[in-house]
C-alpha cells in the first residue's frame, strides 16, 4: 500500500544519494582524463601506487647508471686515446732503436738518443695528464649490487722499462730493440683491460636501457589511465548526473501533490 509524506520524502533521498555517486564517479573519470593517470590518489589503488612507485623509483636509478656507465665511458675514452697515442711513440723508439742497432747507420747517434729521451720524456707526460701514472681500481655502479669495474694498470716510461733507454751504440740499441718489444706487450695488456672495460660497459648501457623500457611499461599499465575507457565513463556519468538531476526534481514536485488532498 503505498504512503504519503510530507516530513521524509524518500524518493528525493534516493535520487539524492544516487546523484552523489554519481558526481563521485564523474569526478573521478574527469581527473583521470585530465591527468592522464589511473591513480591520482593512494585511495584509487593503494596496491597498486605501492608497485606503480616501485617502478617508477627503479627507472630512476636505471636512468642515473646509465648516466654514470657513459661518464665511466668518457673517462676510459680519454685513457684509450693516450695509450694510443704512446703506442704510436713506441714505434717511433722501436724504429730508432732499430736504425740505430745498424753497424751500416752512417748518421749521428748521438742525435737518435736525443729524440728517443724526448719521447720518454712525452710519454711520461701524456701519463700524468690521462691518469696513468698509478695503478688504479675502476669502477662504475649502475644498480643496487651491480657494478662494472677492473684494474688498469700503469703506463709510464718506469713500467714500461724504457726510463733509462739507450740507443747510443749498435750493441745497446740491439738491447733496446728487446725492450721496446716487451714494452708494446705490457702496453698491449693495459689497452686490453681498458677495451675489456668499455665494451662491458656499452653492453651494461644497452642492457639498462631496454630495463629503462620494460620497467616504464609495466609502470604505466598501472599508473596510467585508459583515455578510451574514461572517456566511456565521463559521458555515461553525465547522462547520469542528467538523469539524477531530473528524477530528483520530480521526486522533490511530488511531495508537493500531497498538499492538494488538504484542500
Amino acid at each position: 500500500m503505498a504512503s504519503f509524506s510530507v516530513v521524509n520524502n524518500i524518493a528525493s533521498v534516493n535520487a539524492q544519494s544516487n546523484l552523489t555517486a554519481t558526481s563521485v564517479g564523474m569526478q573521478k573519470a574527469l581527473n583521470r582524463l585530465s591527468s592522464g593517470f589511473r591513480i591520482n590518489y593512494s585511495g584509487d589503488d593503494a596496491a597498486g601506487l605501492a608497485v606503480a612507485n616501485g617502478y617508477r623509483t627503479d627507472v630512476a636509478v636505471l636512468n642515473q647508471g646509465v648516466r654514470n656507465a657513459n661518464d665511466g665511458l668518457s673517462t676510459l675514452q680519454i685513457k684509450d686515446g693516450a695509450l694510443n697515442n704512446i703506442s704510436t711513440l713506441l714505434d717511433r723508439l722501436s724504429t730508432l732503436a732499430t736504425q740505430s742497432a745498424s753497424s751500416g747507420f752512417q748518421g749521428s747517434r748521438t742525435t737518435l738518443q736525443a729524440e728517443a729521451t724526448a719521447i720518454v720524456a712525452e710519454i711520461d707526460r701524456e701519463s700524468t695528464v690521462a691518469g696513468l701514472g698509478t695503478s688504479q681500481g675502476f669502477s662504475v655502479f649502475l644498480t643496487s649490487g651491480s657494478t662494472v669495474g677492473g684494474t688498469i694498470g700503469a703506463i709510464t716510461s718506469g713500467t714500461l722499462s724504457i726510463s733509462g733507454i739507450d740507443i747510443d751504440d749498435t750493441a745497446a740499441a740491439s738491447t733496446a730493440v728487446a725492450t721496446l718489444k716487451t714494452a708494446v706487450a705490457t702496453l698491449g695488456t693495459v689497452q686490453g683491460n681498458v677495451g675489456t672495460l668499455e665494451n662491458r660497459l656499452q653492453f651494461a648501457v644497452a642492457l639498462a636501457q631496454s630495463q629503462i623500457v620494460n620497467t616504464t611499461a609495466a609502470e604505466s599499465r598501472i599508473r596510467d589511465a585508459n583515455i578510451a575507457e574514461e572517456s566511456a565513463n565521463m559521458t555515461r556519468y553525465s547522462i547520469l548526473n542528467q538523469a539524477g538531476i531530473a528524477a530528483l526534481a520530480q521526486a522533490n514536485s511530488s511531495s508537493s501533490s500531497v498538499l492538494s488532498l488538504l484542500r
